[in-house]
């Protein structure tokens, strides 16, 4: 069994729609699991459903309509009008807005994935239909009766035990399955793995089903060294291993998620990133023990960063007492930590905010600490660094910091 992921870039018209159909014939594939996230931008425009649902209300249904027409001219373009899915998408967005409706609960992260979900269901409806209509045999089923979490909604972590037993008693590994990348559910509430989680749902699943392989089709020819809408003159690394792979999740390469290779190390699956534009390319092969190829220098960029300085106001040393608690805050209100360095008497963060609590943190710590920060910096790791790659970042702009390891040199650029 093999385990396939197509991104929203993949799926984002009636063409991506044709062509995911056309990569599981060129690949052979009657049986297996393949993960779909939604369509296009989709996820964003479901974001700005939930803002208007909390802030805006007038432009709500502007908002929802214009969802709708956009998997309208999908359907059109692939289906007669009389086609069943037609009706089925229409039940999802009678769905939507009965919970919108009906919804008393106040909870922000709550609200974002029962709405934000949408984005997956309406996709992977889609794309199943189409497969059934040119005769591709799948069957779609609704991930949130599989992969089953906490209730720490848009980071919610997996119950193993219960995913693992709920997998691998009702999913035929004979069948073709289409499903959603992203979510889960607990308590029967809709839960998601954080953005961009879709990747990690297809280790979860190769990991309780023992897949062959996992297979993220992407719109770049396989992991390249660099992000070429950053950087010119990009190069396909051929083979890295889980831990390459692992580090340069963590450091925030965007090709792989951060939480999708733990369980594939475990079984010592191998991870693969092609082009769905041209599946006859081999891309990257992610595998154990195996050495960077070819070993050049890797660029990594995390924009919209926030440097934080933290010094206690009584100049005393900052140690483990001082540390414990700022960790502890930094926990507290969701503020990630990409970058740490400290002196005897100051402590600096590099953190990303993606939930927009930092004015909570800051207001919460500024009494007893001196707090000094820098908003908008460019956090950029080298894996493999040379001289001139170095310096090339250092002429970006200037270096607020800078921090080197063996293998890793971290720069924060503002």
């Amino acid at each position: 069994m093999r385990i396939f992921k197509f991104g929203g870039a993949s799926v984002q018209n009636a063409a991506g729609v044709k062509n995911v159909a056309h990569v599981l014939q060129h690949e052979k594939t009657e049986n297996g699991i393949v993960v779909i996230s939604a369509m296009g931008k989709m996820t964003n425009a479901f974001e700005e459903v939930i803002s208007a649902y909390y802030y805006k209300k007038e432009t709500l249904a502007e908002k929802i309509d214009s969802i709708v027409k956009f998997h309208q001219n999908i359907l059109g373009d692939l289906f007669d009008k009389d086609a069943s899915i037609y009706h089925e998408v229409n039940l999802l967005f009678g769905e939507l807005s009965g919970f919108m409706a009906t919804n008393i609960i106040q909870d922000y992260n709550f609200v974002y994935d029962q709405i934000v979900g949408f984005g997956e269901l309406l996709s992977t409806k889609i794309v199943s239909a189409y497969l059934q209509k040119i005769g591709i045999q799948n069957t779609w089923v609704d991930v949130r009766d599989f992969i089953k979490t906490d209730d720490n909604y848009r980071d919610a972590k997996v119950n193993w035990e219960e995913t693992e037993i709920a997998i691998t008693n009702d999913i035929d590994p004979s069948k073709l399955v289409i499903t959603q990348g992203f979510l889960g559910s607990s308590n029967h509430a809709t839960t998601t793995l954080g953005r961009e989680g879709s990747d990690y749902t297809a280790g979860i699943f190769a990991y309780c089903l023992n897949a062959k392989s996992v297979t993220i089709w992407k719109d770049v020819e396989g992991v390249l060294n660099a992000d070429p809408r950053v950087f010119e003159n990009t190069q396909l690394l051929n083979q890295i291993s889980y831990t390459e792979a692992i580090e340069m999740a963590f450091y925030g390469a965007s090709v792989i998620h951060p939480k999708t290779i733990q369980p594939l190390e475990k079984k010592r699956i191998p991870l693969l990133v092609r082009s769905f534009k041209d599946p006859s390319k081999k891309g990257t092969k992610v595998s154990k023990g195996v050495a960077i190829e070819p070993l050049v220098p890797c660029f990594i960029v995390k924009k919209n960063q926030i440097l934080v300085a933290i010094s206690a106001k009584d100049f005393s040393f900052m140690v483990e007492n001082n540390i414990s608690h700022i960790f502890k805050k930094l926990h507290e209100y969701k503020l990630k930590v990409n970058l740490i360095q400290n002196s005897a008497i100051s402590f600096s963060v590099c953190i990303d905010d993606k939930f927009g609590n930092f004015n909570s943190f800051y207001n919460d710590l500024k009494k007893p600490f001196k707090i000094e920060y820098n908003q908008n910096v460019t956090l950029f790791t080298i894996r493999h660094f040379t001289k001139d790659a170095i310096q090339s970042i250092e002429d970006k702009g200037t270096v607020l910091l800078k921090q080197i390891n063996k293998k890793t040199t971290q720069l924060i650029i503002k």
